[in-house]
């Protein structure tokens, strides 16, 4: 007897699922602009950057929702390009790496840390290492005040 192949096709739950979270980045985005743009940022939203811990389809969500929320925001073309490219890679990190907490964890603070400072020192001349800290700073209030929270309450009730 031959195993059932599985399809590559996204199911609707996989889809709806990643919409929901690309949709809730945008609208937290959004609501707390003043602090999400800029070498000074807390984006509130990062905190959903642990959720492909739980979700695969989170990364899709979480990139798109990047992308959307750059594509509005104040920095532009580099914003839109690396800001989402440095979520995409964070989140695949996250996920390949759900079993071991410290680097699932610690992968979207420190890649956004260095690398969005990168190149807002590259294109904005803003100074690299302040902002590698605040931005450090940022996503470590985001995502371990709000993302493993998060991410405990939904396998509570999961």
């Amino acid at each position: 007897m031959q195993k059932e192949k599985r399809s590559r096709t996204p199911t609707a739950a996989y889809l709806a699922r990643a919409g929901i979270i690309a949709a809730l980045y945008v609208a937290v985005t959004f609501l707390l602009s003043a602090i999400s743009f800029g070498p000074v940022q807390v984006r509130i939203a990062e905190g959903l950057t642990l959720l492909p811990v739980l979700f695969p389809e989170a990364i899709v969500g979480l990139f798109l929702g990047c992308l959307l929320a750059n594509f509005f925001g104040p920095f532009g073309m580099a914003d839109i390009v690396f800001g989402s490219l440095i979520t995409l890679l964070a989140a695949c990190i996250t996920r390949r790496f759900r079993h071991n907490k410290l680097i699932a964890y610690l992968s979207p603070i420190i890649l956004n840390a260095f690398l969005v400072s990168l190149y807002l020192y590259l294109l904005f001349a803003v100074p690299y290492w302040p902002t590698v800290l605040s931005i450090g700073l940022g996503q470590s209030i985001a995502v371990l005040g709000i993302g493993i929270p998060l991410l405990h309450f939904i396998e509570k009730h999961k």
